[in-house]
């Protein structure tokens, strides 16, 4: 009853990291209830800045040391902001021979905000070029459409397959959809916007 009630996220965790049990705070900050968190590993959740320290914890643990340990931890808010903080583990058990749960609070220091992805700019040369290829145009017919030679499509084509790291035509329209360049569910293909000038 009065872990529920702590404000301090706080989880129980076997000696390898499961988390056997949470409160409300600390399900709270994974986005979810703490059942949610149940069996899930506490270092997945929030992510150590330092392997080393990790490392030196597994070794104590190993040993039967009964410190406290602290690691410095990121993780994603809820949100999507990108929170910091620092993870205090506690061995506990009722008798020294006994294997230890571990005690864990989580202490947020701080947060970075969310990036908001930036639009993907294209010209207006470039979104009709790939709205034509994603119709099934020849570069020919690209070129003739849209007033360039073969070489001033290749142009368009190359510029675009080394930013987006596309290796073919095919991987290159693909990419324009899920980067929001042309609009999905439209036929014949349109591009969805185009805001720089050519």
């Amino acid at each position: 009853m009065v872990f529920d009630r702590v404000p301090v996220p706080i989880a129980v965790c076997d000696v390898y990291g499961a988390v056997q049990l949470a409160n409300p705070a600390m399900g709270a900050e994974c986005g979810t209830t703490p059942g949610g968190l149940r069996g899930r590993d506490v270092l997945e959740l929030f992510r150590p800045q330092e392997a080393t320290q990790v490392e030196r914890i597994v070794e104590a643990l190993r040993l039967r040391h009964r410190s406290r340990y602290q690691v410095s931890v990121r993780w994603e808010a809820p949100g999507g902001a990108e929170r910091y903080g620092e993870l205090t583990a506690d061995p506990v058990s009722d008798t020294v021979e006994q294997t230890p749960a571990l005690l864990v609070m989580l202490r947020v220091l701080g947060e970075r905000e969310a990036h908001s992805p930036r639009p993907v700019r294209v010209t207006p040369a470039e979104a009709r070029i790939l709205a034509l290829l994603a119709g099934g145009a020849t570069t020919a017919r690209a070129a003739r459409e849209t007033g360039l030679t073969v070489d001033g499509v290749n142009y368009h084509l190359r510029r675009l397959s080394a930013r987006w790291g596309a290796a073919n035509r095919t991987e290159l329209v693909a990419r324009a959809y899920a980067l929001g360049v042309l609009a999905p569910g439209v036929w014949p293909p349109t591009p969805a916007t185009s805001d720089e000038p050519e």
